[in-house]
């Protein structure tokens, strides 16, 4: 390899080791705010359930905290939420509205996942909750703007605040509540199999940032050593001038 190849060999190697670390850095950082977040949801989901009413304006600190949720449930308008898959099953999820005593607001539920073999259509069940109250945990609307079926308002493509404003008849709260695993459905007894099955607490994983960046810092590594083999062999490969025995000094100095 010539000089000029050899040093730009180098050059792109160590600046790819150089990114390669930084991308390592930049995944350690990414399980850093993983392990924060999940010590802030685990907090917030053991702390006991509060009313509705108390909790914060400011959704962010209302996130992920157990709530209680107390008023008629409105299953004239409950909504379907397309495209919700679970254990690689198709299906929806159903978003009821409730009215909460005293406020013109609504909180909308999510009462859980039913099968649907399109993801999309399903006949809404005689599946009503007879408990008192709902208990769960705050969720934040997508921050996206969200999309209906055009042949049924009430079939959401794309979940959002604005879109459920769009189609119920009355003011929504800016946050939905999702019921945890605890939180049992009393089902008609001829319905038994349209039974929703409830989603549950957020999973508290660290996700795959920490073999991502054993990967990047794997390449930077290999990047570097590469370099070096590669400038080890060209100096044991290299060339010198070399001179015949015997030859004179006029050979040794070419033809005049």
């Amino acid at each position: 390899m010539s000089g000029w190849r050899l040093r730009l060999f180098v050059a792109f190697a160590i600046l790819g080791a150089a990114l390669f670390a930084r991308l390592g850095f930049w995944q350690l950082h990414r399980l850093d705010e993983r392990r924060a977040r999940n010590r802030l949801i685990a907090e917030r989901l053991k702390a006991p359930p509060v009313d509705v009413g108390a909790l914060p304006k400011d959704t962010a600190l209302a996130h992920y905290r157990q709530v209680r949720v107390v008023g008629e449930r409105d299953y004239e308008h409950e909504l379907v939420y397309a495209a919700r898959t679970h254990k690689g099953a198709p299906g929806v999820d159903l978003l009821t509205p409730v009215r909460i005593a005293g406020s013109d607001t609504a909180v909308l539920v999510n009462r859980g996942w039913l099968y649907s073999a399109d993801g999309a259509t399903v006949d809404l069940p005689n599946v009503h909750d007879l408990d008192t109250n709902f208990v769960g945990y705050v969720e934040e609307f997508p921050p996206v703007p969200g999309a209906s079926f055009t042949k049924d308002p009430r079939t959401i493509a794309r979940l959002s605040h604005d879109i459920v404003a769009k189609t119920l008849p009355y003011p929504i709260a800016p946050y939905y509540v999702v019921l945890g695993d605890d939180h049992f459905v009393i089902a008609d007894t001829t319905n038994k199999t349209r039974q929703p099955i409830r989603i549950g607490a957020p999973d508290l994983d660290e996700g795959p940032h920490a073999s991502y960046a054993f990967q990047w810092f794997s390449f930077a590594a290999i990047a570097l050593v590469g370099a070096g083999f590669v400038i080890k062999q060209s100096r044991s490969t290299g060339t010198r001038p070399t001179f015949v025995a015997g030859a004179g000094a006029g050979d040794a100095r070419g033809p005049r």
